[in-house]
């Protein structure tokens, strides 16, 4: 069974807790089986690739690592982070800010 997230890729986020505390970025990819995101800008992590076709040089490239979606609270559109609610608007079910009650 595969958890539900309240946070989808696309979504403008601020982490929360951690060494990145206070940065926000936008979702890039949700890693369902291991609870993480990745986020843009956030996290970054030097990796030492070996030369292949793609990079002949090789060398040191920097990426960003996941983050627990724990870690990651949502924004509205002021700016400010808030919990993630879901209501029915007609026949759709949209999600909404739990403070400032807009759909997002």
């Amino acid at each position: 069974m595969t958890t539900k997230f309240k946070i989808k890729s696309g979504d403008t986020v601020q982490v929360i807790a951690g060494d990145h505390k206070g940065t926000e970025g936008k979702v890039v990819k949700i890693l369902k089986d291991k609870n993480k995101a990745i986020v843009e800008g956030v996290n970054m992590v030097k990796k030492h690739t070996k030369p292949s076709a793609q990079n002949p040089q090789g060398g040191i490239v920097e990426k960003e690592a996941p983050i627990h979606i724990s870690n990651l609270s949502l924004l509205t559109k002021k700016g400010e982070t808030t919990r993630v609610g879901y209501r029915m608007e007609g026949d759709k079910k949209v999600r909404f800010s739990k403070k400032s009650n807009e759909v997002i």
